[in-house]
């Protein structure tokens, strides 16, 4: 019988030996287009993160124009464009500075290197030869993005002269892509392409574990969470992406804490949000918004709800600025409506034991 840790300090500490203490949990955010931020931007956004006892951010190296959600920003081009190896730094050469201002917050750097977004949008030469599907098993789309990974770790941020490799300080995490193969046409090319992804980035890690490797989620609990992937020994971490209010329940979320756990892996919620209007939340569509009293009980409820199965949480998304409430919107600004609520949640994960611990990769 497997137990718990909390339960093996108990017996530990009955039997006279030094108590040990059980990890604990914490929380995080995403700001996909966090890259183009100013340095008071930044400073907003982290110091709120701060206050909130968040350790985690999560960025994307797509490109983007500003301004999205309300946020002003200076807008930066893809990482590569209209053929293999036609890189344009900018985004890479922003989230050195991002990374380093990071730091002085506590908080680390959760990095996707590519984007399903754009991958369906066709904003580079992945979408425009390979689309969504012969993206995922054509040698070459294989080939070129397993040079992609390469050229993003190989990346030198000049604050500690160090690649991206080996800037445990600064990342967390990287993951090969956000959302791949959302609509998982096909599973077995899917799990295939993440377990190569994921052995390309330990590759060019170079021996460092001190940076986790992670899938980038799904659409919900269970195709975020595969059955392959739980077999996979390049993935350290899975990544959950859910939004239907019945993923977010403690007992749906404990038999893949203990898959994982029988594993030696890792689970992160790595995208949740609470939505602003009178919907469902998994089908945010502007409508009557809610009181601002039900929507902070939904953020404590079912951020209680993630923390108590002992997995940490990222949410989607926290804003430099107030949240325009535009399209599907589970967001919310620093220092606006809401905001006291998921700082609150945010804070009281240190409060749970996690099922993992991730002490070694935070600051």
């Amino acid at each position: 019988m497997r137990l718990f840790p909390t339960l093996v300090a108990c017996l530990v500490s009955l039997a006279g030996a030094p108590r040990v203490f059980a990890a604990k949990s914490f929380a995080g955010s995403n700001l996909y287009y966090a890259a183009g931020l100013s340095s008071d931007e930044q400073e907003t956004l982290f110091s709120g993160l701060q206050d909130a006892g968040a350790k985690v951010l999560r960025v994307w190296l797509d490109a983007e124009d500003s301004p999205q959600k309300n946020t002003t920003f200076t807008s930066y081009p893809p990482l590569e464009s209209d053929k293999p190896g036609s890189w344009d730094d900018t985004v890479l050469n922003n989230l050195d500075d991002v990374m380093f201002n990071a730091n002085k917050y506590g908080i680390k750097l959760l990095i996707s290197i590519h984007s399903y977004n754009a991958l369906a949008g066709k904003n580079d030469f992945y979408g425009q030869w390979y689309g969504t599907g012969d993206f995922y098993t054509d040698k070459n789309a294989i080939q070129y993005f397993k040079n992609r990974i390469a050229h993003v770790l190989a990346h030198v941020n000049p604050h500690n002269g160090k690649t991206w490799a080996e800037s445990s300080e600064y990342i967390f995490a990287f993951e090969a892509q956000n959302e791949a193969m959302h609509d998982q046409a096909d599973p077995d090319a899917l799990t295939a392409w993440q377990c190569t992804m994921g052995q390309a980035i330990k590759d060019n890690l170079n021996g460092n574990t001190g940076i986790l490797v992670t899938t980038g989620g799904g659409a919900y609990l269970a195709n975020s969470l595969l059955d392959a992937y739980f077999s996979c020994k390049a993935l350290d971490m899975l990544a959950i992406h859910a939004y239907g209010t019945s993923d977010f329940a403690t007992d749906q979320l404990q038999p893949y804490v203990s898959k994982a756990q029988a594993s030696g892996q890792k689970l992160i919620m790595e995208e949740w949000g609470a939505c602003y209007f009178d919907s469902e939340n998994n089908s945010c569509q502007q409508s009557q918004p809610l009181s601002s009293d039900t929507r902070d009980n939904n953020i404590k409820k079912w951020a209680d709800s993630i923390s108590a199965a002992g997995i940490p949480w990222l949410y989607w998304q926290i804003l430099p600025n107030e949240d325009p409430h535009e399209g599907w919107d589970y967001e919310v600004g620093i220092n606006g409506v809401n905001w006291d609520a998921l700082k609150a949640a945010a804070s009281s994960t240190s409060s749970y034991d996690a099922a993992f611990d991730f002490s070694g990769f935070l600051l």
